[in-house]
């Protein structure tokens, strides 16, 4: 049986509610204590698997943390705790891809991460994991022949900007940023990803195309982000995204 560990943040508070609904599963929470504090996982018992859930931002004290105070250390170790086959990165991207509109879902490839912020779990020995290829590929091709299904061509190249936030980027950073070689941008694969690779844990992103990035909107570069309308964008794309969590259980 299958162990799937599913890190989301953006558009996705309702994941574990929509799960809920399927058919003859069931729900329960933990919280797992870490170096680094607590972490509420949500978890889900589905035909003898298990679906653990974690909210990246979720809140310390009352509200949501905002993407430059999650303490990645102590997700990806409470993750890491609960002995999954497999990690599912789903992270909300702003696009620069004419080919890649808000509403698609993309497989992420490779990250630019130069923020110089190191997030490791060591830091009293020197320890250099290997990041050549960061990604499962057998978890890539699962989500490709999901998404393939539901969407007429599916990005599977993608390279995502790793930012600090919270705000978001400004026009001429995001065409730096495609100068350097990066499609999307977001605030929370990069740490992440760093993270698992020194727990040897197989990996895969989805990166789900929520808005265009800052000057990129078509027709219209003077187009302001807003991010209730960024968070109603990524909501839209839970059912495929579910779809994917589904398939990576039976392939695993």
């Amino acid at each position: 049986m299958t162990r799937i560990a599913v890190i989301c943040g953006t558009g996705m508070t309702e994941l574990v509610n929509d799960y809920k609904t399927v058919k003859n599963s069931a729900s329960s929470e933990l919280k797992v204590q870490t170096e680094w504090g607590d972490v509420p996982i949500s978890v889900v018992e589905m035909k003898g698997n298990s679906i653990f859930i974690l909210d990246r931002h979720h809140p310390k004290s009352g509200n949501r943390t905002p993407p430059h105070m999650i303490e990645h250390r102590a997700n990806v170790s409470a993750i890491s705790a609960c002995n999954p086959d497999i990690v599912l990165s789903i992270n909300s991207v702003g696009t620069m891809r004419e080919d890649f509109p808000p509403g698609e879902i993309g497989i992420s490839a490779d990250i630019i991460d130069l923020t110089q912020i190191p997030w490791t779990f060591h830091d009293e020995d020197v320890y250099h994991s290997d990041r050549t290829k960061i990604f499962s590929s057998k978890a890539v091709d699962c989500c490709f022949n999901v998404l393939d299904k539901y969407q007429n061509r599916v990005i599977c190249d993608l390279i995502v900007a790793q930012c600090v936030g919270p705000q978001f980027e400004t026009p001429t950073e995001i065409d730096v940023l495609v100068k350097l070689g990066a499609d999307v941008v977001g605030m929370t694969l990069g740490p992440e990803q760093r993270l698992i690779s020194e727990i040897d844990i197989p990996h895969v992103a989805l990166a789900c195309s929520s808005n265009w990035a800052a000057g990129r909107t078509p027709g219209n570069p003077n187009a302001e982000i807003d991010h209730n309308e960024v968070d109603l964008m990524a909501s839209s794309m839970r059912n495929v995204v579910m779809s994917c969590i589904n398939s990576l259980i039976d392939a695993y």
